[in-house]
């Protein structure tokens, strides 16, 4: 080892060759000596090995993505899943959990589920693949926010009617049932003229029933208007334009005129009919001058007595022959005792509704026609509300129309 050091030391020393610093050119021959020596590097081999491992585990870490076990990210959109649930009933009935006592649902809602048809069954798996797999608990039902006091006054609905016969006519086929009169005066409270106006039209339906409600056979929407009346326990007619007096009044499209012919006044007629179903007949739209012919208005009557409908008379003028020819022909029928809102304020129409109470005390029974004005709306809800502390039953017009036929049955056959 002395001997070494003494080289190292005399190469030092050496003088250095011309053009070169002297202790760099000595130094790389020792150097190379010493790095060529495998005891003398071995420690730089493995820093330098673990120097490029770990570079290529981070670029490999790097490469990869965040979570290798969620799925791509950029699929196509799934189908709609089913809830933890649903998918536990579908796949194993055996841990179907029962139905939660969770939010009430509406009458309608439940109507809706007794009514659906079942779903298809879907096919079990085998018994070999049926693995208990735990079932992802519901969700617990967020309270709705309380619904606002509902006046029960003002939603009381009639009866159900009797299951119809096909061979009965069609004015008590789609007849709506009574309440029990119990000996009390009733009365019936028509509304024509709806179908033009859609606002006003559904204001009237969501009045409480039953009303009697008459339908233009020229407004738009009419079978689902006419559906929506039938749900809410009204009672439907047709509102036939006849022609008035007034020239300058439009009773509008295929309206009977007096002028027609009898094939004419047929095919407008039908026109009118086949607009929407379920109705018990039909009154007039107008019509002052056409309902005073007894010529014009047979045909209207023939036919009415053949698809077995009533006829409610409006009285639009005081001799109308509608009456008598509904008689002659063995129509069902009944005439109008009021007119609600000639003038379309809150104070006459309230006047005209005392009116209405007078004749139905007077009478047993009263029919009253008014219109679908915002005014005669709000009155008919403050009055109808009233009616039973006051001791009258609210009835559809076919309630009316039935006593009347039997009355004149009875008188007749006597």
């Amino acid at each position: 080892m002395d001997e070494k050091l003494e080289n190292f030391v005399a190469l030092l020393h050496r003088p250095p060759p011309t053009g070169g610093p002297a202790r760099s050119a000595s130094l790389k021959p020792i150097r190379r000596r010493a790095f060529a020596r495998p005891k003398q590097r071995w420690w730089l081999e493995i820093a330098w090995g673990s120097a490029v491992g770990a570079a290529i585990i981070g670029a490999v870490w790097l490469a990869l993505p965040p979570n290798p076990a969620a799925p791509p990210t950029e699929l196509a959109a799934p189908a709609p899943k089913l809830p933890p649930t649903a998918i536990a009933t579908l796949r194993f009935p055996a841990l179907a959990p029962s139905r939660p006592a969770a939010e009430p649902t509406s009458e309608a809602e439940e109507q809706a589920e007794m009514t659906a048809p079942d779903p298809p069954a879907a096919a079990d798996p085998p018994a070999a693949a049926r693995v208990p797999v735990p079932v992802a608990a519901a969700a617990p039902a967020q309270p709705r926010p309380a619904a606002p006091p509902v006046r029960t006054a003002a939603v009381v609905r009639p009866p159900a009617p009797p299951p119809a016969r096909s061979d009965q006519p069609a004015w008590l086929r789609y007849a709506v049932a009574a309440p029990v009169l119990s000996g009390r005066p009733h009365v019936a409270i028509v509304i024509d003229d709806l179908g033009l106006d859609r606002r006003r039209t559904e204001h009237t339906i969501a009045l409480p029933a039953p009303l009697t409600l008459s339908f233009l056979g020229y407004a738009n929407d009419l079978p689902q208007l006419a559906e929506e009346g039938h749900r809410a326990g009204h009672e439907l007619l047709v509102h036939v334009p006849m022609e008035p007096i007034s020239r300058s009044e439009d009773m509008g499209p295929n309206g009977l005129a007096v002028g027609l012919g009898e094939d004419e006044v047929l095919r407008r007629l039908r026109w009118n009919l086949a607009r929407f179903d379920g109705y018990v007949g039909i009154n007039n739209h107008m019509g002052s001058r056409f309902t005073a012919s007894a010529e014009s208005m047979a045909p209207v009557m023939a036919e009415l007595k053949a698809r077995g409908l009533l006829f409610l008379d409006s009285r639009t003028i005081g001799r109308s022959a509608g009456i008598e020819l509904a008689r002659h022909f063995g129509v069902p029928h009944a005439a109008r005792d009021v007119f609600l809102d000639n003038e379309v304020n809150a104070p006459a129409i309230a006047t005209q509704l005392a009116e209405v109470e007078a004749i139905a005390r007077r009478n047993g029974s009263a029919v009253a026609i008014g219109h679908p004005h915002d005014a005669t709306i709000a009155e008919l809800a403050r009055w109808i509300e009233q009616l039973p502390k006051k001791g009258f039953v609210l009835v559809p017009l076919s309630t009316i129309v039935r006593e009347h036929w039997h009355a004149e049955t009875a008188a007749a056959s006597g």
